[in-house]
């Protein structure tokens, strides 16, 4: 009998790998039904969905590795770096699904979150005050119009799968719709960006890199809190607190 793996788990959502098989467990049916239909739109490799329940899907497991983590080092080669650009590039380019998703947050939702994040992460003693200052300064940056592109909405290294330096399959939709292009690509090099070089050529066009550090401070300043009550450690090496530190 295959044994079961949890990938990833917490109060919101699991992920359990069964032999070839990855089941995801979502409290919210919505963000399924998001992930599905993504899917079905994006002109990129993604998984084979064997069948639906209403909190529970199921899909072919994605051959390959991913280039790496978050906080780990990447033993993905450049090509396979720039090959993963163009790949995102192609979803980018894309005729837009019709919701907005994650990366599609208004600049007046997004700043009034992220005020409001930063206001906690200092009143509750998880940051110190001038790290938090400096990287909402940062973070400014990403605050600005943008063309709507068909947007993954948490494209992590670790979602997407590569093979012989070609992306073979990317993972995990369920923030997928509208949104701004550059959010994608800060959140797949976030704490890799010494590869960010790697992506752009790939990615094929020239692109903002100081909207691209801003969204780095962004998603690290909104995602800090999350992952300690969640668990996860913000902290650890590479990850988003050192994101944060290396704005200083």
């Amino acid at each position: 009998m295959d044994e079961v793996e949890v990938v990833v788990a917490h109060s919101e959502r699991a992920t359990l790998r069964v032999g070839a098989v990855f089941l995801k467990v979502d409290a919210d049916p919505a963000r399924l039904d998001v992930e599905v239909e993504a899917m079905s739109l994006a002109p990129v490799p993604t998984p084979e969905v064997l069948w639906r329940k209403p909190v529970v899907l199921a899909t072919v497991a994605v051959r390959g590795t991913t280039l790496g983590r978050l906080g780990g080092p990447s033993t993905a080669s450049p090509a396979a770096w720039a090959a993963a650009g163009a790949a995102i590039r192609t979803l980018h380019d894309a005729p837009l699904p019709p919701r907005p998703g994650r990366a599609g947050r208004s600049i007046a939702a997004l700043s009034a979150e992220l005020d409001a994040e930063c206001e906690a992460l200092v009143a509750n003693g998880l940051l110190p005050a001038d790290l938090v200052a400096r990287n909402r300064e940062v973070a400014e940056a990403a605050l600005r119009p943008w063309t709507p592109a068909f947007t993954h909405g948490d494209l992590q290294i670790a979602h997407v799968f590569v093979e012989v330096d070609q992306v073979v399959g990317i993972i995990d939709w369920s923030e997928a719709g509208q949104g701004d292009a550059l959010y994608d690509l800060a959140t797949f090099t976030l704490g890799h960006e010494e590869h960010l070089d790697d992506v752009l050529a790939g990615y094929g066009t020239d692109v903002d890199r100081d909207v691209i550090r801003a969204w780095w401070s962004v998603r690290s300043l909104l995602a800090v809190r999350w992952l300690i009550e969640h668990g996860f450690d913000a902290a650890a090496p590479g990850c988003e607190i050192d994101v944060l530190r290396s704005r200083m």
